[in-house]
């Protein structure tokens, strides 16, 4: 999924802009044309459009996850890295066939129409992520609206592409993006361990595991499963299964799942280890 992930993101963006709700409050950008090129010198527009130029991506280490993920496959527990969270920074741009002040006028209405239509969402919501097929989201993406960045000077950028300066607005997008690197391990069911520090106190460590189930009592695979508040996150393997390697005893705890298509679903308060030896997750 990695290398297509760009033009997945492009595919959602679309998305939320062909979106029919918007046809009778936004007329203007509903009826526009969705471009995705690069912005070029001398350029005639055809028709009444809306550019979205992905001009930057870099890691947002903010929202980086220390914490392997861990999976079943095979019979075997396989770690992996945590996806990287990328920030996708676009320059968006209205663009018209008309001429004179009435060209200035249609861009000014497609691009307030499209800031006003974007600022409404702090994340993608899924109908949209689901419509572009962008699997592989823990949670919804989220959205940043007209964040100017002090290091950039918008008019070399400009000056680069040959065109006059433009007015446009950023939008970000952080996106989850799974490098699919890790290793194999033999799995191991329920354990519990106990440990002696040299102080005499005694800490035990779990392994344990469960299925995530969808309304008809199905597995449910590619689920995000998160203990809370540890924030260890594994993902499901293709029978539904999650399992939790190395997780210290307590009372209280919170596992949640989320999965495209399901929504969320939460278990609380759950005490590790379990009377019931019961961690299953299943979606209403």
């Amino acid at each position: 999924m990695t290398p297509r992930m760009f033009q997945l993101l492009d595919d959602t963006l679309r998305a939320m802009l062909d979106d029919a709700a918007m046809a009778t409050v936004f007329p203007d950008l509903f009826n526009a044309d969705v471009s995705f090129v690069t912005p070029e010198k001398g350029g005639t527009p055809t028709t009444e459009a809306v550019n979205l130029f992905l001009y930057e991506t870099r890691e947002n280490r903010d929202l980086r996850d220390a914490e392997p993920i861990v999976t079943v496959q095979n019979g075997m527990s396989l770690r992996r890295q945590p996806p990287l969270r990328v920030d996708c920074a676009y320059l968006v741009t209205a663009w018209s066939k008309q001429i004179g002040a009435a060209k200035v006028a249609a861009e000014h209405r497609m691009l307030g129409q499209a800031f006003n239509w974007f600022s409404r969402f702090r994340t993608i919501p899924d109908r949209y992520v689901q419509a572009a097929g962008l699997a592989g989201q823990m949670f919804p993406p989220p959205t940043l609206v007209a964040q100017m960045d002090a290091a950039k000077n918008v008019g070399e950028f400009w000056s680069a592409l040959g065109i006059a300066p433009r007015p446009f607005f950023n939008l970000i997008v952080t996106v989850a993006m799974d490098l699919d690197l890790g290793f194999e391990d033999p799995i191991v069911t329920t354990l519990q361990a106990s440990y002696l520090h040299g102080d005499g106190a005694r800490e035990a460590r779990i392994i344990l595991g469960g299925t995530v189930r969808d309304t008809t009592g199905r597995p449910v695979a590619d689920a995000w499963v998160r203990l809370e508040p540890s924030g260890v996150t594994h993902v499901t393997d293709r029978r539904g299964r999650f399992l939790f390697g190395d997780v210290t005893s307590g009372s209280g705890l919170t596992l949640r799942a989320r999965a495209p298509g399901y929504g969320e679903v939460a278990r609380s308060p759950v005490d590790i280890p379990s009377v019931t030896r019961d961690y299953d997750l299943q979606f209403s």
